[in-house]
């Protein structure tokens, strides 16, 4: 039977997902991140999933959404935007170190997975942390920098107020470079990556995303099983059954 637990992680809240013969268990842990204005109760299908399969899933609320929303209005939300994802990216790490520690995770057995937010958020923890034995990037984007202009733009032509001026921009988007994957994609180091992105996607640019797979194809050279790239043609900023499915099926054969 898999259950489901309300907890905190590292001050986190966070939906723990698990079987409950194995709830005490050191297990391979994979993290699911939800996306922009979502929260972790909505990707209970991969949690699950997972759980089957295993797994110790762990979902968590990303700053100012879920169980942390502070009720900040859209514009201040969007703003906050790669705040959340940096913040978010630390806290992943924070909340695996929890679960090592009280041996309920193996440390050389975790995956990370996100949808939109969730999925630029893994391609950033991908730059840094290299632990992360095999990742799912969903809707996500790698190239923090070419996004963070798109951002800007978009910002402009909505006519949305930025309360930075340009000096003050460069200096955050220069706060990105760390985490953006497609400025070094060595530090993928061969790790078992699936992406997958709708091309009909209005949200997050599909082209930095294919862009990004084509950079790297070269580096998987003589493992060619450890890269998979899903393009949907028909699909637009939503996941679809196939795209979990398979989610769930390179973990199983990579973590």
């Amino acid at each position: 039977m898999v259950i489901i637990e309300q907890e905190q992680l590292a001050g986190v809240p966070v939906l723990h997902v698990v079987k409950l013969e194995k709830r005490d268990e050191r297990l391979p842990l994979i993290f699911f991140i939800h996306g922009f204005t979502s929260a972790k109760e909505h990707n209970l299908h991969f949690g699950y999933l997972l759980a089957e399969a295993g797994y110790r899933a762990v979902l968590p609320d990303a700053l100012f959404h879920g169980e942390r929303d502070e009720g900040l209005s859209e514009r201040k939300l969007q703003l906050s935007f790669w705040d959340i994802v940096v913040r978010t990216i630390t806290e992943i790490e924070e909340m695996k170190n929890d679960l090592v520690s009280r041996g309920l995770a193996d440390r050389e057995r975790i995956g990370l997975a996100g949808t939109s937010m969730g999925g630029i958020v893994t391609f950033g923890a991908l730059a840094v942390y290299p632990w992360v034995r095999a990742a799912v990037a969903l809707m996500g984007c790698p190239n923090y920098s070419a996004f963070f202009d798109e951002m800007i733009e978009e910002g402009k032509r909505r006519q949305i107020d930025i309360p930075l001026p340009p000096t003050l921009l460069a200096l955050e988007k220069e706060k990105l470079a760390r985490y953006d994957l497609s400025k070094q994609p060595e530090k993928l180091d061969g790790r078992p990556l699936f992406i997958w992105h709708g091309k009909a996607d209005q949200v997050v640019p599909y082209a930095y995303t294919y862009e990004f797979y084509k950079q790297i194809k070269p580096l998987y050279e003589g493992n060619e099983d450890r890269l998979q790239f899903i393009a949907d043609p028909h699909a637009g900023h939503k996941v679809t059954r196939e795209a979990f499915l398979e989610t769930v099926r390179w973990f199983r054969e990579h973590v």
